[in-house]
């Protein structure tokens, strides 16, 4: 993730806020007020185009949130360009149309809102939080910014060297240098071996030529998906779709990607004298459509995605106290799927600490969890789901993008209870089979006498 003033890789964010309290405290309010708000009617606003959006009135207080989501992201970056998705999503605010990047920060800042945007390596997207009473100067300064960026010199200059000093300060960092092995180990040569923000040498190859190039093939029509939420009704939406939007070709350009098996089954060790050895286990996922998905989602729940009431934190860190925690987590990418393990332990506790996470595999594999620990996930899972995901109008307007992206229905939320509660204990046995059979790939990082010793 990169951020404007407080720089990491992947996101970019800038807020433009009045000096007054107002508008913070409005922002504020919103976490408070928009939980209550989260049981409303979802509706399905379609413009004069053809532009579908999801949208959640809320007319308690003066503010509209877009999220919006195009289907591309670092997998589509071209080959010796890697990097070009994650450079053009920190230059739409940077200039658009007439105005150049002071004139167009300028204008937003006078304005009150909040436009972020970010990619990872299946789609670009974007973000803007408005006061009502603005939202038509701001949405046309949001339609400038998606369908005519500048891609001036001086602007891609200066954000091309922030990400440079990312990828540096990266190469200095033997974690992220273990990532990037075993991402490379497990996909080769296919799209998500390579960082989103690319390389040095890939990064500089970036022109802006080849960014209006990239920006023109990959926003359309076809690959994008909105959520709104807040002080605006179905017809005023249904106009500023084709206000913002109607612009965007039809169709993207998009280059097909291949699904792939991640290559398990490997031992990658980064060698580094560090107090700490990290460990990460990966084993095959399943996919969002898959009808055992929510029994994998119970599985990951109950081996590590629990934290506090998982197999993993019990017996790692409750029982032994070899680590701080050690977690679990299903990764649901657009062309591959991932269970993955990590924790991180004293180097010389390493070798212990990887037959534990072993034993407690082994334990779910071939016995399954218990009926309680069933009970314990699903009342977590369907209470959290509101917190996590419907708790300010942020998270809501990212929520609707995400049930369209994964064609999960309009009634989604609604139905979601009854889903996970039909889950049965074989059903999860099943799943733990399934997902944990197969001999995982391995990343140790740490002193290379423990991690020899960890094996």
């Amino acid at each position: 993730m990169k951020q404007m003033l407080n720089f990491k890789p992947g996101f970019y964010m800038r807020s433009y806020l009045n000096a007054g309290a107002f508008l913070a405290l409005i922002f504020v309010l919103i976490l408070v007020v928009v939980p209550a708000k989260a049981a409303v009617e979802i509706q399905d606003v379609t413009s004069e185009k053809g532009i579908k959006a999801w949208l959640v009135e809320d007319h308690s207080l003066p503010i509209v949130t877009f999220q919006f989501s195009f289907k591309s992201g670092s997998a589509q970056d071209p080959e010796g360009k890697e990097g070009i998705a994650n450079l053009m999503t920190g230059l739409f605010d940077e200039g658009a149309g007439d105005l150049d990047s002071d004139a167009f920060q300028t204008k937003m800042e006078e304005l009150g809102a909040e436009m972020s945007f970010r990619t990872n390596s299946d789609e670009i997207s974007g973000q803007v939080r408005m006061l009502a009473e603005n939202s038509d100067e701001v949405l046309e300064l949001v339609r400038l910014a998606v369908t005519a960026p500048r891609f001036d010199t001086g602007p891609v200059e200066r954000i091309r060297g922030q990400i440079a000093v990312g990828i540096r300060s990266d190469e200095r960092d033997p974690r992220k240098q273990g990532y990037l092995k075993l991402s490379e180990a497990l996909y080769g040569d296919h799209p998500y071996a390579h960082p989103d923000e690319g390389t040095l040498e890939s990064l500089a190859a970036i022109s802006p030529e080849d960014l209006k190039a990239f920006h023109a093939r990959v926003f359309a029509r076809s690959n994008l998906t909105i959520g709104v939420v807040g002080d605006i009704d179905a017809e005023r939406l249904a106009s500023v779709l084709d206000e913002v939007f109607g612009e965007l070709p039809a169709e993207a350009g998009l280059e097909p990607v291949e699904s792939i098996e991640p290559n398990l089954g490997q031992e990658l060790r980064v060698d580094y004298p560090l107090p700490q050895a990290t460990l990460q286990l990966v084993y095959p996922g399943v996919e969002r459509d898959d009808p055992a998905f929510f029994s994998a989602y119970l599985l990951n729940q109950i081996l590590g995605g629990g934290v506090f009431s998982s197999r993993l934190f019990e017996e790692v860190r409750e029982k032994r106290g070899l680590a701080y925690g050690a977690s679990s987590y299903l990764h649901s990418r657009d062309h591959a799927q991932t269970l993955a393990i990590q924790t991180a332990t004293r180097a010389e506790q390493a070798g212990e600490t990887l037959s534990v996470i072993q034993d407690v595999i082994a334990g779910l594999r071939d016995e399954g969890p218990t009926q309680k620990e069933l009970d314990t996930a699903k009342t977590y899972v369907i209470g959290s789901y509101a917190i996590n995901n419907l708790d300010s109008s942020t998270a809501i307007a990212r929520t609707l993008v995400g049930l369209q992206q994964d064609d999960l229905g309009i009634d989604y939320i609604e139905r979601r209870a009854d889903l996970i509660n039909a889950v049965t204990l074989d059903d999860v046995k099943d799943a733990a089979k399934r997902l944990l059979s197969q001999k995982p790939a391995l990343l140790v990082i740490g002193p290379a006498e423990q991690a020899q010793n960890g094996g």
